[in-house]
């Protein structure tokens, strides 16, 4: 019997170990960022669609790291999603860097105005940098997880 599961699977986990993120943090956090990164834009340039983007990726990484850091709290069901993420954290980070991919299309269309493909390739970039930040950082708490029996 193979222990391999599908990518819709793979999905659904990775969803059930955020369903307890620290979304109000993760949301200032990605506030936070934009705020401070306009401010800084006035003074170096930077546009606004960057520093939309910068929160964005930054809201999706503390709600990631938050979401796997405590491996212990929350549901049975969601114990269990949050130790599969930290045993395969290149996989849960899929996710966030697609949410991050999804979220950042509209604005790079939008306030960014690089056109259809020049906007997909700034969302996928953004999504990319979201999936090795999450990935690696998961990987290093990857010690919290309970060995599976």
């Amino acid at each position: 019997m193979s222990n391999e599961i599908s990518r819709r699977d793979e999905v659904s986990l990775s969803g059930a170990a955020l369903r307890g993120a620290p979304w109000k943090a993760a949301a200032i956090s990605g506030g936070v960022a934009t705020g401070v990164s306009l401010g800084v834009g006035l003074l170096t340039g930077i546009d606004l669609a960057w520093s939309v983007s910068l929160g964005i990726s930054l809201f999706a990484l503390v709600a990631a790291i938050g979401a796997v850091s405590k491996p212990e709290q929350g549901d049975r069901v969601t114990r269990q999603a949050r130790n599969w993420s930290l045993r395969h954290p290149f996989k849960f980070a899929l996710l966030p860097a697609g949410i991050v991919a999804v979220l950042d299309y509209p604005v790079e269309l939008v306030l960014g105005g690089n056109g259809v493909f020049g906007s997909a390739i700034g969302a996928l970039w953004s999504g990319a940098l979201v999936y090795l930040i999450a990935g690696v950082l998961t990987l290093t708490m990857k010690g919290r997880a309970r060995s599976a029996r």
